[in-house]
């Protein structure tokens, strides 16, 4: 039976084997995982250092090339500084004047101070009133009545040439209407004796026929009177002294001139 057992090709261990080589293939697996992740953290490093050291070179280039701005800024804060300068010189020179001139007045104080006083002056003399006959008062009286005259000879060849001017004479233009009693009154005679009617300061002017109805005119006639001289009244009354051809006479229109 043992023969027969012992002659058989049966692999009893199989198991064992099978669990040892899973096992190293497990391990290689792993060495090779951890390789791998190994190569490509160096790798990210090294990426990492060689854009720190791009970014370095790009700052030293900027600061050693400063742009237009930069420049304008710094020439700017050079000319301010000169001008500050310049300013404080000045105040420096002005100060070191104000502390000279301060140190002469303070040295040239104490002398004004002991300089002799001056004298005062002498009193004038007293002049004695005598009476010499003397008008202190005959110049000046003689003055005014210079002047009054010089005063009245200008007042009186003012009045003279005030009285040359010719007055102002006040006018008035009337504008009168005159009515007949029918259509059969003769216009033109009636314009005719009107203007006979003369006064001094009376001025006859344009005239002019008017219908008023049924074939009846009326003669409107216009004149132009001084108003110290010619009553409209008297003039109005004379007008209507033509009986036989006037019957009323109205003043239309009235202006001062």
């Amino acid at each position: 039976m043992s023969c027969a057992l012992s002659a058989e090709r049966v692999w009893l261990d199989k198991a064992q084997y099978s669990d040892a080589e899973k096992k190293f293939y497990e391990s290689t697996a792993k060495g090779g995982s951890t390789g791998i992740s190994l190569v490509s953290e160096i790798a990210k490093a090294r990426q990492h250092i060689k854009k720190s050291l791009e970014r370095m070179d790009g700052i030293a280039a900027l600061a050693s090339t400063p742009g237009n701005e930069l420049f304008e800024r710094l020439n700017s804060l050079e000319s301010e500084n000169k001008r500050l300068h310049s300013v404080v010189t000045g105040m420096e020179k002005l100060v070191v004047s104000l502390q000279e001139r301060v140190s002469a007045l303070e040295m040239g104080a104490p002398a004004k101070a002991v300089a002799p006083a001056a004298k005062a002056p002498a009193p004038a003399p007293k002049v004695e009133d005598e009476d010499d006959g003397v008008d202190l008062f005959a110049s000046e009286s003689e003055e005014d009545e210079a002047a009054n005259e010089v005063k009245e000879a200008r007042l009186a060849e003012y009045n003279a040439r005030k009285s040359k001017k010719p007055a102002l004479i006040a006018k008035s233009n009337i504008i009168l209407d005159i009515k007949p009693w029918d259509d059969e009154t003769d216009m033109k005679a009636m314009e005719t004796l009107v203007r006979q009617i003369e006064m001094e300061g009376l001025l006859w002017g344009a005239s002019k026929l008017v219908p008023l109805a049924y074939g009846i005119h009326k003669l409107q006639v216009s004149c132009v009177v001084e108003d110290e001289k010619v009553s409209v009244d008297l003039l109005t009354e004379e007008i209507e002294k033509i009986e036989d051809l006037v019957q009323s006479v109205d003043i239309a229109a009235f202006n001062k001139i």
